[in-house]
């Protein structure tokens, strides 16, 4: 089985100085390519001098997380895909595990590590943790974090299960099932795009697995820092996107429950004095608004299943039921 690790870089030469070393020590034997989205910083000058058998596509211009891994996996010829970040240590065998997966159950078409925080190690990153899922109003949670709330790895999450969506930031992907699904929608540029790809999965039947017997370790907010306006921008507007292309429950519904809660979240950032954050919700819901026609067709012509959602509200279950950890 041929396997591809795929890392999207965007000005992230200290990230590659850093990480990029142990992705070559434990990746013996398997191809390894850096797409680089039009970076400033001597990125390709770095891998040019230091790495020169590392694999490079080098794009024209930046087309975020979405468009950089489109354009760029046409061009690589694999069996499997793992796209990863540039921010992430592997560890020793992290691959065999998940390549055992694909090789033993033909069902499986997407996998995700276990994912630890790469500044403390014993507890769960926020980007995937240990599995994600999804609740009927299409906010998304994971088994290790729920919000904010992390918990501290214990081996409650050492096992093999079918979960919702598997986190972007480590996740493997049957190149048929890639193209199939053609790819992350480009129109996210970035951020929720990976739990997009993956309903659309679910809705064609897919299976999608994590298991903890591989593990990396994340940063976590490198590209695009967690308290930055734009990363509020796009999680609202990307994450109405996806309700809208996938879900299965009365579409309207689920929609004005959304934004009403999404207004809750406005009044928590103007409490706080967070106005850029308000300001780009505001902004959020004028694209979701322009773009809602596009989404309405996308919906139309794709089949919808109902599975995956496991709870009504993660934000009942969370914020009133003070429910914080998975279990």
């Amino acid at each position: 089985m041929k396997l591809a690790i795929v890392i999207l870089n965007w000005n992230g030469k200290t990230l590659l100085e850093k990480f990029l070393p142990s992705v070559i020590e434990h990746s013996s034997g398997h191809d390894i390519y850096v797409v680089d989205n039009a970076s400033t910083d001597n990125s390709i000058l770095f891998l040019e001098s230091e790495h020169p058998t590392i694999n490079c596509i080098k794009l024209s211009q930046n087309l975020g997380y979405a468009g950089g891994y489109n354009e760029s996996l046409k061009q690589i010829n694999a069996d499997v895909y793992c796209l990863l970040n540039s921010d992430i240590e592997v560890t020793k065998n992290w691959l065999s595990p998940i390549l055992k997966i694909f090789k033993s159950d033909p069902n499986t078409h997407i996998i995700q590590p276990k994912i630890l925080d790469y500044n403390q190690k014993n507890k769960f990153e926020y980007a995937g943790a240990g599995g994600g899922f999804i609740d009927q109003l299409g906010y998304p949670y994971c088994r290790g974090r729920i919000f904010d709330y992390i918990e501290e790895d214990l081996g409650q999450y050492d096992d093999r299960i079918e979960i919702f969506w598997a986190s972007g930031a480590c996740l493997f992907i049957r190149t048929e099932s890639f193209h199939s699904l053609k790819g992350f929608d480009g129109e996210y540029f970035a951020h929720m795009e990976e739990i997009d790809l993956c309903w659309r999965a679910k809705n064609k039947g897919y299976k999608i697995e994590y298991t903890g017997a591989s593990t990396v370790y994340h940063i976590g907010g490198a590209s695009l820092n967690a308290i930055n306006p734009k990363k509020t921008y796009f999680n609202f507007r990307n994450s109405l996107y996806t309700l809208v292309k996938n879900t299965h429950h009365q579409l309207f519904i689920v929609i004005f429950l959304r934004l009403v809660l999404d207004g809750f979240a406005g009044l928590r950032f103007l409490s706080q004095g967070r106005f850029s954050h308000l300001t780009a919700i505001l902004k959020a819901h004028g694209s979701f608004y322009l773009e809602l026609p596009r989404l309405l067709k996308f919906r139309k012509e794709q089949e919808i299943n109902k599975q995956g959602e496991r709870l009504p509200s993660i934000v009942w279950s969370y914020f009133v039921r003070q429910m914080k950890d998975f279990k």
